[in-house]
């Protein structure tokens, strides 16, 4: 899972389970671009949030574009590998309400050895949304689709101003993918990721806020 504000909550509700031992986070990479596949963020950024938690980071490389069966074969041979390397039995999603999404979960995971589970199914969004911030998750808009808000939206943090701003029909958790959010802070991470964001662009369809760690890009400029 990358750290979008859902799936950082399902984390860290997840964790506390008694059967389950969080082990690995799984993720999938434009492998042309180095960027999350469906969110563009940077690769080097999700690999920073891995490690501010802990956690190992399994990435799945995906070719550009890439068919449904070209995905699921490579998802279920990385879980396959987790399975042996981690000895993994559950993968968790940070799905909310989305019938068809669930179903699909399942579909694509049947048979194959490991169970998913869905830590926040059902959870009223607008008071979940509230409850991550309050817990000190702390993350920016990275992508939203301008046909439900506006581009200025790109870039904003996860706040409860931000909520307060939402038209009417778009979801505080983003469940219809009218925004997709980078995770900069939490309960778990062992320290804060310093982020800047320097444009805001429109590509296929949706406006991008682009966010690089100043920092690690000067080291490697050094």
């Amino acid at each position: 899972m990358e750290f979008r504000q859902g799936c950082r909550l399902d984390l860290e509700r997840a964790a506390p389970r008694p059967d389950l031992d969080v082990r690995v986070l799984l993720t999938s990479f434009n492998a042309s671009f180095g960027r999350v596949a469906m969110h563009g963020v940077r690769r080097g950024l999700v690999t920073a949030q891995a490690q501010a938690d802990g956690l190992p980071l399994h990435e799945v490389d995906l070719p550009w574009p890439c068919s449904n069966a070209i995905y699921k074969q490579r998802m279920l041979g990385a879980i396959e590998e987790n399975k042996k390397r981690y000895g993994i039995t559950h993968l968790a999603f940070g799905d909310l309400f989305l019938d068809d999404v669930r179903e699909y979960r399942l579909r694509m995971l049947k048979g194959s050895g490991v169970q998913p589970v869905f830590p926040l199914w059902g959870e009223p969004t607008r008071p979940l949304a509230e409850r991550m911030i309050a817990t000190g998750v702390k993350a920016y808009l990275r992508c939203i689709n301008p046909r439900v808000l506006v581009p200025s939206f790109a870039g904003r943090a996860f706040d409860r101003s931000l909520l307060d701003d939402l038209p009417p029909g778009v979801d505080a958790c983003e469940e219809h993918g009218e925004f997709h959010t980078i995770v900069v802070d939490g309960p778990s991470f062992q320290n804060p990721i310093a982020v800047e964001s320097n444009e805001v662009v429109e590509r296929d369809g949706f406006v991008f806020a682009n966010f690089y760690m100043p920092l690690a890009d000067q080291a490697m400029s050094t």
